[in-house]
C-alpha cells in the first residue's frame, strides 16, 4: 500500500490522504483509484498546483453570542474566479466550519470533515471543479469572554479579527472591537504591544538610524536624541495601541477603547 501510495501522488499530484482514501475504495487497484481521484476532481486539482494562486478571498464567521470568530484565505489563480459566487459560498462555508471545529491550526482543519469529506479533499474538488488551483492558504480561531469582531474589506481581499478583554459593557466592546479592524486593516499594524518587537530589530533599527544620522552630518550629542526620537515613530507605524487611529487622528488607538483592552489581533491580505 505504502508503495502504491507513493507512486499515485508523484504521478497524480495529489494528497497523501485522498490517495490512501481512493485506493483502499478501490481496493488497492491503482487504476480504479486515479479513476475515483479524477471523479473526485482531485487528480485534475493536482495537475493545476504548480500553478500560482496570488488572488483570492478571506472570509469571517462570529458565533451568536460574538464570543467566537474564525477566519479563513482561499487563495485562487484568477480575480475572475474570486468573484465567483460558487467560491465565495464555499469558502464562507470554510469559515463557518472553522468556527465549528474551534480550529486554529491549519493542518488539523483540512483534515477535519465538511459535508461527509475532508476540508482538503473538498478545496481540492472544488479546484477541478472550477479549473484552477485553490489553496487553503491561512486559518486562525479567536474565543474570548471579552468578545470579538471581524471585518472584511469590500473586495474581500483583506480580512481581520480582533479579540477584547476587559470588558463590562460587550455592546459597546463589540462596536469598538469593529472600529479597531477597520483599523487594523487600513493601517497594517504587526504588533499589538511595544514589548512585542523583537529586541534584536529594535537594535537593528537603532543601528541604522544612527549612522543615517552620522551620515548626514547631524552633530553627535544630538544623535541619540534624533534616534530616539525616530524610534518612536517606528513604534508608532508598527505597534497597533500606538498608532493614530484612522478615524481620529489626533488619538492613538489605546485612548480609543473606552477602558477595554486588545487581546489579540489577526489580519490576512491576499498576497500578503
Amino acid at each position: 500500500m505504502l508503495e502504491s501510495i507513493k507512486k499515485l501522488r508523484e504521478s497524480t499530484g495529489a494528497g497523501m490522504m485522498d490517495v490512501k482514501k481512493a485506493l483502499t475504495d478501490a481496493n488497492g487497484n491503482e487504476d480504479q483509484a486515479i479513476a475515483l481521484l479524477r471523479e473526485r476532481g482531485i487528480l485534475k486539482a493536482g495537475k493545476k498546483a504548480d500553478r500560482e494562486a496570488r488572488e483570492g478571498l478571506v472570509a469571517f464567521v462570529l458565533s451568536d453570542d460574538k464570543k467566537r470568530a474564525a477566519i479563513v484565505e482561499v487563495n485562487s489563480e484568477t480575480d475572475f474566479v474570486a468573484r465567483n459566487a460558487d467560491f465565495q459560498a464555499m469558502v464562507a462555508g470554510l469559515a463557518q466550519s472553522l468556527l465549528e471545529n474551534k480550529s486554529a491550526d491549519l493542518e488539523s482543519f483540512k483534515a477535519s470533515h465538511i459535508n461527509g469529506e475532508s476540508v482538503e479533499t473538498s478545496v481540492a474538488a472544488a479546484a477541478g471543479r472550477i479549473g484552477e488551483n485553490l489553496v487553503l492558504n491561512r486559518v486562525a480561531y479567536l474565543e474570548s469572554p471579552g468578545g470579538v469582531a471581524g471585518y472584511v474589506h469590500s473586495n474581500g481581499k483583506i480580512g481581520v479579527l480582533v479579540e477584547l478583554d476587559n470588558v463590562t459593557d460587550l455592546a459597546l466592546a463589540t462596536q469598538i472591537a469593529k472600529d479597531v479592524a477597520l483599523h487594523v486593516a487600513a493601517e497594517r499594524p504587526i504588533y499589538l504591544h511595544r514589548d512585542e518587537v523583537n529586541a534584536d530589530d529594535i537594535e537593528k533599527e537603532r543601528e541604522i538610524l544612527t549612522n543615517k544620522a552620522i551620515n548626514e552630518g547631524k552633530p553627535p550629542q544630538l544623535v541619540e536624541k534624533i534616534v530616539t526620537g525616530q524610534l518612536a515613530k517606528f513604534y508608532e507605524e508598527k505597534v497597533l495601541l500606538e498608532q493614530r487611529f484612522v478615524k481620529d487622528n489626533d488619538k492613538r488607538v489605546q485612548e480609543t477603547l473606552g477602558g477595554h483592552g486588545v487581546a489579540s489581533f489577526v489580519r490576512f491580505e491576499i498576497g500578503a
